[in-house]
């Protein structure tokens, strides 16, 4: 098994694992779709998904009513979404998303992320092109019968599922995200996640001591408040 499928697995694991880099990026979840949406979640597909997020977290119900509460109120941080690309080690591209009350701030650091991680911060488009953004929703891999779901949800802009371990992947165009929503809630479907992710178009594949030196930028990267998500198109199967 190869180190790179193993720290697919390990990443699986701890995507919502360090509970307060969990809540903080929840937090800024809920205050930018409250800023873009309102703060009724029956109302606001992105605040519906980002309280369902909160949920699988074991976050607090009361944490993320004082959230939903300070988004809304005169004093509210004022959050803004910045992307940035780059390549890591032996020319694996990368994309940054961030949520930041302080671009400054934010650009030096990833900045400096990259150069200690061994990599090098690109410009805007550089790498963007070896990506396509999707939208992904995962249900429970519990007693699906996946031909009768998939014909299902065709019609609400279904385009490839996946089955991973108990979980089963759920990819549409990101333009359908609001779309394929509504299909799964109509459907009484539980989604255990939705986001927006971007999708390697082709992969690197590397030797072990060559992904190594990949993950550690990775994980410069994931440990960085203001970093959301990381996406890379290093080779992670098996």
């Amino acid at each position: 098994m190869g180190r790179a499928f193993e720290y697919r697995k390990d990443r699986k694991m701890k995507r919502w694992g360090a509970m307060a880099k969990a809540f903080t990026r929840i937090g800024k979840e809920i205050a930018i779709a409250v800023k873009e949406g309102g703060s009724d979640p029956n109302y606001n597909p992105r605040l519906r998904m980002a309280v369902q997020s909160a949920k699988m977290a074991n976050m607090p119900k009361a944490n993320v009513e004082n959230a939903i509460k300070r988004a809304t109120s005169k004093d509210a941080e004022n959050y803004a979404e910045v992307l940035y690309e780059g390549y890591a080690p032996h020319g694996i591209a990368v994309m940054v998303e961030t949520a930041t009350d302080n671009p400054t701030r934010t650009v030096a650091n990833v900045r400096m992320h990259f150069n200690k991680g061994g990599g090098a911060m690109g410009t805007s488009g550089s790498v963007d092109y070896m990506f396509s953004r999707k939208s992904v929703f995962r249900i429970k891999n519990e007693g699906v019968d996946l031909e009768s779901l998939e014909l299902e949800l065709i019609d609400f802009g279904l385009e490839e599922m996946k089955v991973e371990e108990d979980e089963i992947a759920l990819y549409a165009a990101f333009a359908d995200f609001g779309t394929m929503q509504k299909g799964l809630e109509s459907k009484g479907i539980e989604v255990i996640s939705a986001q927006s992710e971007r999708i390697p178009t082709m992969t690197k594949k590397l030797n072990d001591d060559q992904v190594e030196e990949v993950i550690k930028l990775i994980d410069r990267l994931e440990d960085d408040d203001d970093i959301q998500f990381v996406y890379h198109n290093m080779d992670m199967s098996e």
